[in-house]
């Protein structure tokens, strides 16, 4: 296992190369705890300023989906945590991010649960009520919460998942991503500060380019079940199975089309070409094709390796199991409406 290029063979940047000394040093020497593992990792590329939008983005993707690559639970433990660093640093707030904190982005809404902030007499800002799909609240230091401050009106806080308000539940019962558990958490009078003003979050420039970032955990994952197709067709028996390779040649296109989308967005977003809706649009290009990209390497590996490593390999069925759930972030045909609704309102989209 080795680096997931997004460019040429050149050499890779800072971020990248921490990733891939992580995942050597992962496959020579397993770790009990891989998630506790990424953690510290995750802590060690602040000192890199891992911001989307200022440089490094390719470098950042590229760290990303090498790490899926290797696991996604790692990648999906990492990518919270640099997402909140660029939140921050956008917003003004680096002090927040103190040495050794770790933190995740718990932005979600579901049916039936709500959080509320509400302010004090002396301006101090409170959040009660419940949060929905927030990963690793139990081992996390802060977070990056939204929560309702009028009945159409949301605003970011940074929380401090130490507090005895929050409560995180331990409901998580999926066989994907199962050391990333992401239930629901309970939050009451908890102290929170504002982070930026009220819809801020959904604003910024970053908001997009952040989907983005998750889509290059996606393709990652599928890179690494993408190898385990191209180990197998290596092997003696295999070499010239003319349908093997028909699903190695079909894997090769997606993963190039992801590559590319990706390898354009990251450049273009470090050029100042992707803000507002033409941000927007583009990073919704990116998400969905590499889904697609994902989607059709889960179908294309099942069909070439057949049952076999599903019920006899552990590594490879969890493999599939993490990336079939954690692409389910993308929300499919949903996603292709919303898509849809932005290349309508633009005057020239293609």
């Amino acid at each position: 296992m080795g680096r997931v290029r997004l460019g040429g063979p050149g050499v890779p940047g800072p971020l990248a190369l921490a990733a891939v000394a992580f995942v050597e040093t992962a496959e020579r020497e397993p770790s009990v705890d891989p998630v506790g593992d990424a953690l510290v990792l995750a802590g060690r590329l602040a000192a890199e300023r891992p911001f989307v939008g200022e440089g490094g983005t390719a470098d950042l993707w590229e760290a990303l989906a090498t790490l899926a690559a290797h696991d996604l639970a790692v990648a999906r433990t990492v990518e919270p945590h640099v997402d909140a660093l660029t939140i921050l640093h956008q917003a003004g707030l680096d002090d927040l991010a103190r040495a050794g904190s770790t933190w995740g982005v718990f932005a979600a809404e579901g049916p039936g649960v709500r959080l509320e902030a509400r302010a004090d007499a002396t301006g101090a800002w409170r959040l009660s009520g419940t949060k929905p799909w927030c990963s690793l609240a139990g081992r996390l230091s802060h977070a990056l919460v939204t929560a309702w401050v009028s009945d159409d009106e949301r605003r970011l806080f940074a929380v401090d998942l130490g507090d005895p308000g929050v409560r995180p539940s331990d409901a998580w019962s999926a066989l994907g991503l199962p050391t990333v558990p992401s239930g629901p958490v309970d939050l009451d009078d908890v102290p929170a500060r504002p982070v930026g003003e009220a819809g801020w979050y959904l604003r910024r420039p970053g908001f997009a380019w952040g989907g983005a970032s998750v889509a290059a955990c996606w393709h990652g994952g599928a890179t690494g079940l993408a190898r385990a197709l191209l180990e197998a067709a290596r092997r003696p028996r295999s070499a010239d199975d003319a349908l093997t390779l028909q699903h190695v040649g079909a894997v090769d296109v997606r993963l190039d089309q992801a590559r590319r989308a990706l390898a354009t967005a990251a450049a273009a977003i470090d050029a100042g070409e992707l803000d507002g809706s033409v941000g927007a649009l583009e990073a919704a290009r990116v998400r969905g094709t590499v889904a697609r990209t994902a989607e059709d390497v889960l179908r294309h590996v099942a069909h070439a390796l057949g049952p076999a490593p599903l019920a006899q390999d552990a590594r490879h069925a969890q493999r599939v199991a993490d990336l079939e759930l954690y692409v389910r972030q993308h929300h499919a045909e949903r996603d292709d409406v919303s898509l849809g609704r932005k290349v309508r309102d633009l005057a020239e989209p293609w």
